[in-house]
């Protein structure tokens, strides 16, 4: 094994000998010069198609330069060549080269002339030609001068290429939009600004055109409009004064001496036109103002709101919607001035914090009469309802809506207010029926506005404690109630001693269960027994009644409800939306029976298809195109 190993050996040796022996007679040629190394190449990385080609072809960087600098010797060589030979030949050459380029301009510039009148014939002869000789109506003798713009247009650079402005040429790349100049060509962009400018400015103003007719735009949803709003027939002469107001309302200084209804009136038109801003609350805001109402003050800024008590000291009544800017410094600054307000209502300030709140009523307190707290979120709690017994001894109306921190407690606290006369509620946590009981017991007496919204928890027993407490309501609202029943409202009515209300909105009570929408076996909500009760206690005082969606009043109810004999004299709006079984007859008795209705509402009613209305009426949700029914007009 060893003799193996040591003959291996030496025979590797051998073979590696031999290999470097004919490696050096490769580097060595014929004349026995050593031949140059082969550069080894460096990686760069993945390479391109076009150089992998170049490279096959023996094809180099190195090769390209070394060829173009061969190249640029030779025409060096030859130029001094033909400079040397400049003195014998220079006026033979230049009179010849002179002739010679001469006649290749001519005959360029004739080439270029017949294409032109080649491509002018043939845009003679297109459609677009004779689109535009039509359009601009232009003589035989025109023709040239449209064939001839059209052929600009077409050999315009296109996007992308490189032009000269025509007015200042500045250098500046071709889009879509470049604006051809005056006099041609085409125009960079701060040119073509300027030129469209001067150009707008020469044109004449165009004067609005008037909306005449039927065909006006929008003429049918106005009239509409009007009708919804109680403005039906001619306008009046402060109508028609608040609305000239409006649309010259940068030309007004002052409102004067105008009674309070019209000037409420003229803020409920800027309201409804987004026109309360910065500069118009001056006209409302007077050293004399009293009474404030500002429907709309989501373009005021905290500055504007503190302006107010900087501007009418005497100020009583404040009214304040969308008052999102009323925030503590606001409320600082009010609590620092001698204003002592009687009725205090707030919509929308949800930056304005507990402890605030708190400070006024305590500070406040004494002189309000009416407090209204809506969407303040989560920034009027128990605590501060809690206060308004102690520190408000004439309050007689409290509302609060949109509450999300109010519960139990605070309902029980409300009974504190021993003067309370109207009361309105819509909290967004669970309440219980213990805690308006409690409410009712002790102030239901002097109650006239006991108002509920959207209370599904809510049973029989808080329309018992009604029954039981109430002697002078004369509005009554509970909304979306899921478990008070029919029988329970005809226990609330039934043998009532309060006298007949005026306003009942019970709309929604009705019975929620998707697997049994047509059926009612507990008789869930307001149904036909409740309802005739209702309008038998009520029915001769009652203006306003809202029964939507309360789908389990069947048509027999409405017939005997609305039957020849009854007479419903005060009834003047009708909220019977989605009440299923209201038909054309049940319309026809309710214009009957009720001589000074102005409006009924049947949105969902299928079974309303044609019907006379009186004159006066307006009939709205009609299923049908139209919608509304008035007398006397088809629009």
């Amino acid at each position: 094994m060893a003799r193996r190993s040591t003959r291996q050996n030496q025979s590797q040796g051998q073979t590696s000998q031999q290999v470097d022996g004919d490696n050096a007679d490769e580097n060595v040629d014929q004349n026995n010069n050593p031949a140059p190394q082969r550069q080894t190449r460096a990686v760069y990385g993945p390479q391109s198609a076009l150089t992998d080609f170049l490279a096959s072809h023996n094809i180099s960087a190195t090769r390209i330069r070394e060829e173009a600098e061969t190249r640029r010797r030779q025409a060096a060589g030859e130029q001094r060549d033909d400079d040397e030979d400049d003195d014998q030949t220079a006026p033979i050459v230049a009179e010849s080269g002179t002739s010679t380029r001469q006649s290749r301009r001519n005959g360029a510039a004739e080439k270029r002339k017949k294409q032109e009148e080649k491509a002018l014939e043939k845009i003679k002869n297109s459609k677009t030609f004779k689109k535009r000789k039509k359009r601009e109506d232009s003589d035989d003798d025109d023709d040239d001068a449209i064939a001839r713009a059209i052929f600009e247009e077409r050999s315009a650079p296109l996007p992308g290429q490189m032009e000269n402005c025509a007015i200042c040429n500045k250098r500046f790349t071709v889009t879509p939009y470049s604006v051809a100049g005056p006099e041609g060509g085409l125009l960079c962009a701060p040119c073509g600004r300027q030129v469209a400018k001067e150009q707008q400015q020469a044109l004449p103003k165009k004067k609005p055109r008037k909306q005449t007719g039927a065909s006006g735009v929008g003429r049918r949803r106005a009239i509409q409009s009007r009708i919804l709003d109680g403005d039906v027939g001619t306008k009046s002469l402060a109508t028609l004064c608040v609305q000239t107001l409006a649309k010259n309302v940068d030309l007004a200084d002052s409102l004067g001496d105008l009674p309070d209804h019209l000037i409420d009136k003229i803020a409920r038109m800027f309201s409804k036109r987004r026109l309360l801003n910065p500069e118009t609350l001056p006209l409302f805001v007077q050293a004399g103002t009293e009474t404030l109402r500002i429907y709309d003050g989501a373009k005021l800024h905290e500055q504007d709101l503190i302006s107010i008590f900087q501007t009418s000291p005497n100020l009583r009544h404040l009214k304040i919607r969308c008052g999102i800017q009323f925030k503590d410094e606001v409320m600082d600054y009010l609590l620092s001035r001698a204003i002592s307000l009687e009725s205090f209502y707030l919509h929308g300030a949800n930056l304005l914090s507990e402890e605030k709140w708190q400070e006024y009523i305590k500070t406040k307190g004494h002189a309000m009469k009416s407090l209204q707290v809506y969407y303040t979120d989560k920034h009027f709690r128990d605590e501060s309802v809690a206060l308004l017994g102690e520190y408000c001894p004439n309050l007689t109306r409290l509302k609060i809506e949109n509450n999300q921190m109010l519960t139990d407690e605070g309902v029980k606290s409300i009974a504190k207010c021993s003067k309370l006369e109207h009361i309105g509620l819509q909290l967004q946590n669970k309440t219980t029926n213990t805690a308006y009981i409690d409410m009712l017991s002790n102030i239901g007496h002097g109650l006239h506005t006991f108002s509920l919204k959207i209370v599904p928890d809510l049973d029989d027993t808080v329309l018992a404690s009604l029954h039981e407490h109430c002697r002078s309501l004369t509005k009554l609202r509970i909304t979306d109630s899921e478990k008070m029943t029919d029988n329970g409202f005809v226990n609330l009515f039934k043998d009532w001693a309060n006298p007949p209300l005026h306003f009942i909105d019970l709309q929604k009570c009705r019975q929620l269960d998707s697997t049994m929408p047509r059926q009612n076996p507990d008789n869930i909500g307001l149904c036909s027994e409740g309802f005739k009760a209702l309008m038998a206690h009520s029915g001769s005082k009652l203006r306003h009644l809202n029964v939507h969606a309360c789908r389990h009043i069947s048509r027999e109810a409405f017939e005997e409800v609305f039957n020849e004999q009854a007479v419903y004299p005060e009834l003047r709006h009708l909220e019977i939306s989605f009440c299923e079984d209201v038909t054309d007859f049940i319309i026809g008795s309710i214009f009957r029976a009720c001589p000074s209705i102005r409006e009924v509402n049947v949105f969902g009613c299928m079974k309303v298809k044609e019907v006379v209305v009186p004159r006066g009426v307006i009939l709205v949700g009609v299923p049908n195109a139209r919608g509304m029914i008035t007398e006397g007009a088809d629009y």
